[in-house]
């Protein structure tokens, strides 16, 4: 039984969700105008900005956005550090939910404001209430079965991949302490390039 050589198991390739549906979800759906909707919004149109991991972002602190500079600065695993750019809507974004977070700190008495995201009760939110989160608002836009932060996360690379971005700097905005993790997203821009093929040449 030593000398059996047991068959490799070709790797998954990432789920993710087609750009027409991210930008019907980031720019056409409305989001319910109070507390929750202001943080469940927030959190998608992130999650799909920057590609972070779920407990790196809701365990992002004011204190690691910069502004000026439009980026965030991620503790990822192994505790390394990374910085990751947001647009200038994005910022904007956040500085008005910074500004209605002080509001609706000062509502629920003395609550630490260091996180950057906080639920209606002005406490942290925790990974179950991102999730579910991410898996309703998904589910307006795409049939997928599977539906959540990471399926994000994939999208956001698989989408920058499409357009043209190089491995490289797909790694270093993913946090991938390898090349090797960060080659599955080809595989979906090579899909996606055959689809292209097949539809559009006189001999596809």
């Amino acid at each position: 039984m030593t000398g059996v050589i047991s068959p490799k198991s070709g790797k998954r390739l990432p789920v993710y969700v087609e750009e027409k549906d991210m930008q019907l979800l980031t720019t056409s759906i409305d989001f319910p105008d109070d507390w929750q909707g202001s943080t469940e919004r927030l959190l998608i149109r992130m999650f799909y900005n920057t590609g972070t991991r779920l407990t790196e972002l809701i365990t992002l602190k004011t204190s690691q956005v910069d502004f000026a500079a439009c980026n965030i600065r991620v503790i990822g695993k192994g505790n390394k550090e990374r910085m990751i750019p947001i647009s200038e809507a994005i910022r904007d974004e956040i500085r008005l939910y910074q500004d209605q977070k002080s509001t609706l700190l000062r509502g629920n008495g003395p609550q630490s404001s260091e996180m950057l995201f906080v639920n209606e009760k002005g406490k942290p939110l925790y990974v179950k209430y991102a999730y579910l989160a991410v898996r309703k608002w998904l589910s307006r836009v795409t049939t997928l079965e599977k539906k959540s932060p990471h399926v994000l996360r994939h999208s956001f690379a698989t989408h920058l991949m499409n357009h043209g971005a190089d491995l490289n700097s797909v790694k270093e905005l993913l946090g991938h302490s390898s090349l090797a993790a960060t080659q599955l997203y080809t595989h979906n821009s090579i899909e996606k390039l055959r689809d292209v093929h097949k539809k559009n040449h006189p001999r596809g």
